[in-house]
């Protein structure tokens, strides 16, 4: 199991816990696609949606890419964006409680919820994908594009930056950050609280909110999607990969 549901009281936490750094693999996205399935099916009324020890999401799991290689993207480059939708998408609160390392997919994740509560510390956030010579799927980059506005977004994306939480909130990438002993209490608080609203108005509101954005998903995600595959296939995208692998992630 790479992520876990616990249903207390109405709020379900869903934690992801997959390797060292909770990152997103095929199994773990179609797993979270499941547990918000389920969370919905038990009557959730609001998710905090978090990670497991000191890290959210260091986003794609680039071990697995590294050795799967160009086959392995055919399946997990959707499930990656089903995983993105299935957050961006979910009817009810969902509630960010981002415990540390918040990057590139994982970024992602955050923004896919209503509010992204952080933890003070040495967490950082941004998007790196352009650093490894990848482009983000089309879904992704509507869901920052939601969060944040089109006009911050160059300056995120291309520079690959990473941020403090302390940096992130002025900018509006995270909305609050608390002490990390206060973290989890803080994102049942406000999960709970919003889970109070009337649940058809708030996931009609949701819904209205963001329907620009789904929209453009659905007439332009087929063939993006292509187009995004060829280049994470390419022999470059690989080598970059590989190579990240080799000097980060294996020594």
């Amino acid at each position: 199991m790479t992520i876990h549901l616990e249903l207390d009281a109405g709020i379900a936490l869903v934690t992801l816990d997959h390797g060292r750094g909770n990152t997103l693999d095929t199994a773990t996205c179609r797993e979270l696609v499941l547990k918000l399935e389920e969370a919905d099916a038990a009557g959730a009324r609001a998710v905090v949606l978090t990670g497991s020890g000191n890290m959210f999401s260091a986003g794609v799991d680039l071990l697995s890419i590294d050795e799967g290689g160009a086959r392995y993207l055919g399946d997990f480059l959707p499930a990656l964006s089903d995983a993105f939708l299935a957050v961006f998408g979910y009817p009810r609160p969902v509630v960010a409680a981002v415990n540390g390392h918040a990057i590139a997919g994982g970024m992602v994740l955050a923004a896919a919820c209503d509010h992204r509560i952080a933890a003070e510390g040495p967490g950082r956030i941004g998007v790196t994908e352009l650093l490894v010579g990848v482009p983000f799927p089309l879904s992704a980059l509507e869901i920052l594009r939601c969060t944040y506005g089109t006009t911050p977004l160059p300056a995120l994306i291309y520079s690959g930056a990473t941020l403090t939480m302390a940096d992130a909130q002025p900018r509006g990438i995270v909305d609050e950050v608390v002490p990390a002993d206060e973290l989890a209490t803080r994102a049942r608080e406000l999960a709970t609280r919003l889970g109070e609203l009337p649940a058809d108005a708030f996931a009609h509101t949701k819904a209205q909110l963001r329907q620009p954005y789904h929209e453009r998903i659905a007439e332009n995600r087929m063939s993006d999607d292509v187009q995004v595959e060829r280049m994470w296939r390419s022999e470059a995208a690989l080598a970059a990969v590989k190579a990240y692998v080799e000097k980060v992630l294996k020594r």
